[in-house]
């Protein structure tokens, strides 16, 4: 009996040795095979990420992004090309709101009167014109009206240059001095230009210009808003006066009529008073060089 059970529990010790020897040989393997099994898992599912979302590319120098063999393959079945991604939709506190428009620009404030003293541009320049007599002007803007003689003297100084003009066509040479001048060219107040014209026996009424012995009176309210009856802007509209005035200087005495209907106003028409059907028209000459010219009136 005590041979059979030392045999016994020999033959116990030695299933059990060989039990744990194949559990400590078991154990790494099925832990290798989970790693395994994970890591094949992990790398097929960043793939199928890749491919289905590749990742988006920095335009850093201004040239398009190039399209690898695997972004084409993940085109979208309808278009063939990359499907579009959806842009957010803006807030209203996000949307862009419109720039407030500028304001229309207001009409310059007009002083019915000044002081009746004139400030002279002290500016001169080169005669303009080829041919007739030189007749020198000199500029002069009543005080108080906040019309630069300086800047007046030189926006005349074009108008009488102009190709359209009396010097460009023959009749005459004028330059800009600020002294020993033949004729005077005065912007005045509506108030103080009416007593220069009155003095000559002409009624402005506060409204028109004219020419006196001294020289040419330009009415200030048409000098900065212009005529009710010129289509066109007030700066044109200066082209009118200075020619129309420097025309009588130079000896046009008379006024004209309109032509006829859809025909060019002469520059020597009194155009504020309407223009009976002509189109308005600030010069003497037309492009061409021909002396726009209408019945007497």
């Amino acid at each position: 009996m005590g041979q059979r059970a030392a045999a016994r529990k020999g033959r116990s010790r030695s299933r059990s040795r060989r039990g744990t020897a194949r559990r400590r040989t078991t154990g790494p393997i099925v832990l290798l095979g989970i790693c395994l099994a994970l890591l094949s898992v992990g790398a097929g599912a960043a793939l199928a990420h890749w491919r289905g979302a590749p990742p988006a590319r920095t335009v850093a120098d201004g040239r398009e992004p190039e399209v690898s063999p695997l972004m084409s393959a993940a085109a979208s079945p309808e278009t063939g090309s990359p499907s579009p991604s959806k842009s957010p939709e803006r807030s209203p506190e996000t949307e862009p709101k419109p720039s407030p428009s500028p304001s229309k620009s207001r009409k310059p404030s007009v002083p019915a009167s000044g002081p009746g003293t004139f400030t002279a541009a002290q500016s001169s320049g080169e005669a303009t014109g080829d041919s007739g007599t030189l007749r020198r002007y000199r500029v002069e803007v009543e005080d108080g009206t906040d019309v630069s003689a300086r800047q007046a003297a030189a926006e005349i100084q074009q108008i009488l240059a102009h190709p359209r003009g009396w010097a460009a066509n023959g009749r005459g040479r004028f330059q800009l001095v600020s002294s020993n001048a033949d004729f005077v060219i005065k912007i005045a107040t509506p108030a103080t230009a009416d007593k220069l014209c009155l003095a000559v026996g002409l009624n402005t009424h506060g409204e028109l210009n004219c020419e006196t012995v001294e020289g040419v009176v330009v009415n200030l309210k048409r000098w900065l808003l212009g005529s009710p009856t010129f289509a066109g802007t007030p700066a044109e509209y200066r082209h009118l006066i200075i020619n129309h005035e420097v025309g009588h200087e130079i000896g046009i005495r008379r006024h004209m009529g309109c032509p006829g209907p859809g025909r060019p106003a002469p520059v020597m028409m009194q155009q504020i008073k309407g223009l009976n059907g002509c189109v308005s028209n600030a010069w003497p000459y037309d492009d061409e060089g021909t002396y726009l010219i209408g019945p007497p009136a």
